[in-house]
């Protein structure tokens, strides 16, 4: 009995052929007083154009079986505190050879006391040390300029010194710190219990070893519209993009997605 030639399986000829290998990456957005869904939009998109990055997206820390099995991972957070096993799973991963790209608000742990200020609570000591830095404190939004600290690494090659309007990062610091970027701050903090050393150069933009891996914290991309501080007041007047406008930021958001997929 004869049977019909229905040609090559093209399945087969797809799993047959060379093709790049799939990337995974966790995508971790969410917290308070940021406007989260502008910042994963433009995250997600910036992720879309290279058609190998497969991306899960969580609102926490606490899918530990994604975080474990991801090949990069990028933060856009603010108050979102780590369980002590996210935490332990998140510096597993770094030290096994994981990259990290950590934005803006991801080191920040915030409690507004009845002193009516905003303190840094100290409450994810590891996570800040994974990450090397914990936020204190900044001043009030306001234009400054960005330098280049190692105009010849690759996330810094040619790119030269940038104005930006955004919160400037008064950071507590662990451990060394390979500052890319820096700026200098000549005003303190408002609204926070901290003074921390506000007035000096802090870093923008820095990358922390840990193991055979590494954190690449990028403190730019502040980002708030009109409902995003509630309950603290219902309604903000403006919508905030602060380095979001800037060209030079996506530039910098596309080598880090670059940098951290090529793994320790």
């Amino acid at each position: 009995m004869s049977t019909i030639d229905h040609g090559p399986d093209p399945l087969a000829a797809a799993t047959a052929k060379v093709h790049p290998k799939r990337v995974d990456c966790v995508l971790i957005a969410g917290g308070v007083w940021h406007d989260i869904d502008f910042a994963r939009l433009e995250l997600l998109k910036l992720l879309a154009e290279d058609p190998t990055v497969r991306t899960r997206v969580f609102e926490d820390y606490e899918n530990l079986e994604a975080i474990r099995g991801a090949d990069m991972i990028i933060s856009y957070t603010c108050n979102v505190v780590p369980s002590r096993a996210a935490q332990e799973a998140l510096r597993d991963w770094v030290e096994a050879g994981g990259r990290w790209y950590a934005l803006h608000g991801t080191n920040s742990i915030l409690k507004l006391m009845d002193d009516g200020l905003f303190h840094a609570m100290r409450d994810a000591p590891l996570f800040m040390e994974v990450l090397g830095s914990q936020f204190i404190t900044h001043p009030p939004i306001a234009p400054y300029t960005v330098t280049v600290a190692d105009p010849d690494h690759e996330l810094t090659k040619g790119v030269e010194a940038f104005e930006t309007t955004d919160e400037l990062y008064h950071l507590e610091k662990h451990g060394d710190l390979h500052v890319l970027l820096e700026t200098e701050c000549t005003e303190e903090g408002t609204g926070f219990a901290e003074a921390a050393d506000a007035l000096g150069i802090h870093p923008v933009m820095y990358i922390k070893q840990r193991g055979k891996g590494a954190v690449l914290y990028n403190t730019l991309g502040h980002c708030r519209g009109h409902y995003d501080l509630q309950p603290l007041a219902d309604w903000w007047p403006t919508v905030d993009r602060c380095a979001w406008d800037l060209p030079v930021f996506y530039d910098l958001l596309r080598r880090g997605i670059g940098w951290i997929k090529q793994r320790g």
